[in-house]
């Protein structure tokens, strides 16, 4: 039993030992499934790409104290309906800090070394060596670049906490505030445009909301280097998506490394799947083991510190 299950079955039994439990069984579970469950429930851990919305909380009924998710992200929750009804939200904030600031890391490295051509190249048996020809899957490096982080929070704090290893020139970032973080980092707050106009590297790790919604657009990349590359690990609505197709099969940026897309997964056919030099990976940011099982627990915890009237060890609203 791996790290993963332990902590699953161990949130399990946490929460059996001090109320029932009914889960569904489908993997995923349907939107009609989660409709015929959720009836009559005072507690709900969500972990579902569907929306928890009005429709769930009607048929839940008035008895729901609780919905906690096992993501930090809950644009998929309409949190202000569950303030209205005085239902509290959990979510697992913490929790997928460094597992999602090693993917980010890693998403560089890839689109910058183009490792996904290389790998493509390798399998069919068509590589070619660089004393045959010295320009084949040239790309970039983040030493001595410039790093523009997009909402230097947690995630984006680990992010160029770990980049600054790579010996790279500078770091700035973008958000609502100047942060201690950055000040502690050394990093420069700047407005976007110029995040945009000096970066080599530009990592966006922000909270979709309607401020941030196509944040990355049309206008961004007007000013961004032909060399830049783009990694998204925050939300695939972040970034205008028909604005990066263009950017990269115009040249306007270099390339992208993106953990998440819209929708997820892209239909088959999709332009931004036969972009230029775009990786585009599973929404595997928190992905590991050890990460899904905390979160796991900390989920159950808040669920049922919320029923039993204590204080969420993570709670949103």
């Amino acid at each position: 039993m791996n790290h993963f299950q332990r902590n699953w079955l161990k949130c399990s039994i946490f929460q059996r030992e001090k109320c029932e439990v009914i889960t569904c069984a489908g993997k995923p579970p349907t939107r009609q499934e989660i409709l015929e469950m959720v009836k009559g429930v005072h507690g709900i851990l969500w972990c579902s790409t569907h929306r928890l919305d009005e429709e769930v909380v009607n048929v839940a009924g008035p008895q729901l104290k609780v919905a906690s998710t096992l993501s930090v992200g809950y644009d998929h929750i309409d949190a202000s309906l569950l303030k209205r009804r005085n239902i509290k939200l959990g979510n697992t904030a913490g929790v997928a800090d460094d597992s999602v600031a090693e993917v980010a890391v890693g998403l560089c490295l890839m689109a910058a070394h183009r490792l996904a051509e290389g790998r493509d190249f390798a399998r069919a048996s068509r590589m070619v060596h660089g004393n045959v020809d010295a320009s084949w899957l040239l790309g970039h490096e983040l030493r001595d670049a410039t790093v523009g982080v997009v909402g230097l929070g947690r995630i984006g704090t680990e992010v160029a906490r770990r980049l600054k290893a790579f010996k790279v020139c500078d770091i700035i970032y973008a958000g609502n505030q100047e942060k201690q973080e950055g000040r502690d980092l050394g990093a420069t707050f700047v407005p976007l445009g110029e995040l945009a106009e000096r970066s080599d590297f530009i990592v966006v790790s922000c909270l979709l909301n309607d401020k941030t919604r196509h944040l990355i657009n049309r206008h961004f990349f007007e000013k961004t280097k032909c060399s830049a590359i783009l990694v998204n690990v925050a939300r695939g609505e972040v970034i205008d998506q028909d604005a990066l197709i263009e950017a990269l099969n115009c040249g306007k940026i270099w390339g992208a490394g993106l953990d998440v897309t819209t929708p997820e997964p892209l239909p088959q056919g999709h332009p931004l799947l036969s972009a230029p030099r775009c990786v585009i990976t599973a929404h595997q940011g928190n992905a590991t083991i050890r990460t899904r099982g905390e979160m796991a627990i900390l989920t159950a915890r808040n669920i049922l510190a919320a029923l039993f009237d204590e204080e969420m060890p993570s709670r949103v609203v």
